[in-house]
C-alpha cells in the first residue's frame, strides 16, 4: 500500500493540475486585496498609523491575511460540488486514506495562497512597499500556516451541508467579524477600547501583529511570539477538528 505522503502527493497533483487549468480562479482569488492594495493604500500615507512601519508595511500584512481568510474559508465550496457531481462518493471508496483526500486538497490550497501572496508582495513593492527577504518569508510562513487550518475545517464543514447556500452565509458571518477584529485595514490599536479588548478573543489579530513586526525586521518582538502561539493553537485545533469531521461524514 502507498505511503501516507504519496497519496497526498497523488490528490495534490490532481487539484493542482485543476487549479492550473483554471488559472483565473487564482487571479480572481487576489483581486479583492489588490483592490484595497490600489484604492485604499495612498489613503494611508499620511496618516500616524501608532505602528513602527509605515503604511504599507501595515496594509500590506493585514491584507496578506485577508487573503486566507477569505480564500481558505470558502475552499469547502469545491468539496460541495464536488459531492453534487458524485465525485466525493468516487474517491471514498478507493483504498486511499482520507486524511491523504484532506490534506491532498489543503496542500493545493496552501501552494495557491502563497502565490497570490507573493503577487500582493511584489504589487505592493511597487507601490512602495520595502520590507526585509526574511520578513517577507515569515510573512509567507504564516499565510501557509493560516490557509491549512482554515481550508482543512472549511473542507469538514462542506461535508456536513448539502448546498453552498446553506455553507456561505455561516462562513460570511464569522468570516467579517474575524476581519473586522483583527485589525486586517488599519491597526485595533487605533480602536475605542472596548473593541480593542474583544479583538483580543480573534486569534487573527495576532498573525496580523506578527506579520506587520516581521516586516519591519523586529524578529525578536513579542508580538511575533505571540503570533506564532495563535497561529499555532489555530492550526492544531481546526485540523484536528478537520481530520475528525471529513473522516466521519458522509458523502
Amino acid at each position: 500500500m502507498p505511503s501516507p505522503f504519496t497519496e497526498i502527493g497523488i490528490v495534490f497533483g490532481r487539484y493542482l493540475r485543476q487549479t492550473l487549468r483554471s488559472r483565473i480562479s487564482v487571479i480572481f482569488g487576489v483581486v479583492q486585496p489588490l483592490l484595497f492594495l490600489v484604492f485604499f493604500g495612498p489613503l494611508l500615507r499620511d496618516v500616524p498609523l501608532g505602528g513602527a512601519g509605515d503604511s504599507w508595511q501595515t496594509l500590506v500584512p493585514g491584507l496578506l491575511v485577508q487573503l486566507g481568510l477569505f480564500s481558505a474559508a470558502f475552499a469547502g465550496i469545491g468539496v460541495i460540488i464536488e459531492k453534487q457531481l458524485g465525485v466525493i462518493e468516487r474517491m471514498r471508496v478507493t483504498p486511499v486514506r482520507r486524511s491523504a483526500l484532506l490534506f491532498g486538497r489543503v496542500l493545493r490550497d496552501v501552494v495557491q495562497l502563497v502565490v497570490q501572496s507573493l503577487l500582493i508582495v511584489l504589487l505592493g513593492t511597487a507601490f512602495g512597499l520595502r520590507a526585509p527577504v526574511a520578513g517577507v518569508l515569515v510573512a509567507f510562513a504564516f499565510v501557509a500556516l493560516l490557509g491549512a487550518s482554515l481550508a482543512s475545517l472549511s473542507y469538514a464543514f462542506a461535508m456536513r451541508v448539502r448546498t453552498a447556500q446553506e455553507f456561505a452565509p455561516v462562513v460570511n458571518s464569522l468570516n467579517m467579524p474575524a476581519m473586522l477584529l483583527s485589525g486586517i485595514l488599519l491597526p485595533m490599536s487605533l480602536a475605542p477600547g472596548w473593541l480593542d479588548a474583544i479583538s483580543h478573543f480573534v486569534p487573527f489579530r495576532y498573525v496580523v501583529e506578527a506579520i506587520r513586526a516581521a516586516f519591519v525586521g523586529h524578529y525578536g518582538d513579542t508580538a511575533l511570539l505571540q503570533g506564532t502561539l495563535a497561529a499555532a493553537a489555530l492550526a492544531a485545533v481546526c485540523i484536528t477538528a478537520g481530520l475528525r469531521l471529513f473522516g466521519k461524514a458522509d458523502a
